[in-house]
């Protein structure tokens, strides 16, 4: 049987509920839709650092940000970890590696030394007749390509009421914009940490000349950004249809962050909260099961064994993720290890104190804790609290489930090097 050709779709700043498959009723993306279709969904991806840089060097590599030195925009992946990226290493198996797009590790557009001959730039407008002229070229081996867009991030242009580099949206009357999500306050409990970075940061991410009704066009204007790289996607994806080879390759659709899109009064990305930190994950292809949900937490360190392990390609034996093949193919999963997001906003704040927070994702909960401030640790029942509305942390009912969170994540940080794992105080009593 002939190896598989790889398909890795991204997008920038796409929430994971963004997606009409997902039962969102405010967007429509029926390119994605039919993707999970005849493949697997899960619905539990979550990045490891909700920013550019660290999120796309951590996929790349299969590594923690802190790992790899990059725990904030403008770092490039250390040279001793090259052989083992994503390009390099299918590159080294006689794969025809192609790269379309968005890179930002540091800079936005790809450069020479990571595996890829580059078929487009960063412009989202050439890259689909970039990526079906690709699709469509006979040749002799397999390819492995990356499609990766810059959409929906031009949400920021739109915030700053700034161009958008890739076409406007059509303005509507608010009566046609969505409605303000569930968790649209703050609320009382709101950390510390985060209301400084939301209220002294350079971009500025509450931005509280916003009413309500900026707010529901913002989210307008999101969704309609969504619509168009799904439409965009579709013509890589038709392309592998007319061609003959949707049945060989295995397409895999992510993001490296997602986007508060007015949640808890705020914009853009950087917090752990599930609309910064939750991405969309899809993968299709052979040996997948059409039609899967995976609920189970995994993280976007699991996406290059994944990519790996589908195509026989090595991977890296030191890696901390794992392969998502067997929930892929709808089997019990569970996954071993862990699930942590990081972040850390050091670069970000002016005038404020600069702070890093750190994440645990479990199937029933999630806690987070800052670095510093009032009401610095966060923790959340996934099942019945999806909002992160109520602070179970609040509440010393929940003691013996804070502790036990606590200990997990300072578990996982002394286990992977994190130094963050002094700022986790497990009480002894």
């Amino acid at each position: 049987m002939p190896l598989p050709n790889i398909l890795l779709l991204m997008t920038d700043q796409h929430q994971g509920a963004a997606l009409s498959c997902a039962g969102n009723s405010d967007v429509r993306t029926p390119n994605l839709d039919a993707l999970a279709a005849r493949g697997a969904r899960f619905t539990s991806a979550y990045t490891t650092f909700p920013l550019c840089t660290p999120a796309r060097a951590s996929l790349f590599t299969g590594r923690m940000p802190h790992a790899i030195d990059a725990m904030d925009n403008g770092r490039a992946i250390p040279e001793r970890h090259r052989r083992e990226e994503l390009g390099t290493l299918f590159a080294a198996t006689g794969y025809e590696c192609a790269y379309g797009g968005k890179w930002h590790v540091p800079r936005v557009a790809m450069e020479e030394g990571h595996g890829f001959r580059v078929i487009a730039g960063f412009n989202d407008t050439l890259l689909p007749g970039a990526g079906v002229e690709f699709v469509h070229q006979p040749r002799d081996r397999p390819f492995f390509l990356v499609a990766s867009f810059d959409n929906p991030h031009n949400i920021c242009e739109h915030s700053r009421n700034q161009p958008l580099p890739w076409g406007e949206v059509p303005l509507v009357p608010v009566e046609a914009c969505p409605n303000l999500p569930p968790n649209f306050n703050a609320g009382p409990y709101e950390p510390e940490a985060i209301r400084a970075y939301a209220e002294h940061a350079g971009k500025v991410r509450r931005r509280p000349a916003f009413t309500p009704d900026r707010w529901r066009l913002l989210r307008h204007a999101y969704y309609r950004l969504v619509e168009k790289v799904d439409a965009q996607i579709g013509q890589i994806l038709d392309a592998l249809r007319e061609t003959g080879q949707e049945d060989n390759t295995i397409v895999l659709f992510t993001s490296d962050h997602g986007e508060m899109a007015g949640a808890h009064e705020l914009n853009q990305k950087h917090s752990l909260y599930d609309e910064s930190a939750r991405v969309p994950l899809i993968v299709a292809g052979p040996g997948v099961r059409p039609g899967a949900v995976v609920e189970e937490p995994v993280s976007l360190l699991d996406l290059l064994p994944t990519a790996c392990d589908l195509a026989g390609v090595p991977a890296p034996a030191d890696l901390p993720g794992v392969s998502l093949r067997p929930a892929a193919g709808g089997l019990p999963f569970e996954r071993p290890g862990d699930v942590v997001v990081q972040t850390s906003w050091a670069g970000e704040v002016s005038g404020a104190i600069a702070t890093q927070a750190r994440c645990l994702v479990t199937g029933t909960h999630k806690y987070v804790v800052h670095e510093w401030g009032e009401h610095r640790e966060q923790l959340f029942d996934r099942r019945s609290d999806p909002w992160e509305m109520t602070n179970l942390a609040l509440e010393g009912r929940h003691r013996p489930l804070l502790q036990e969170h606590r200990q997990r994540l300072r578990a996982w940080c002394v286990g992977s090097g994190d130094r963050f794992a002094a700022r986790i105080h497990v009480p002894t009593a």
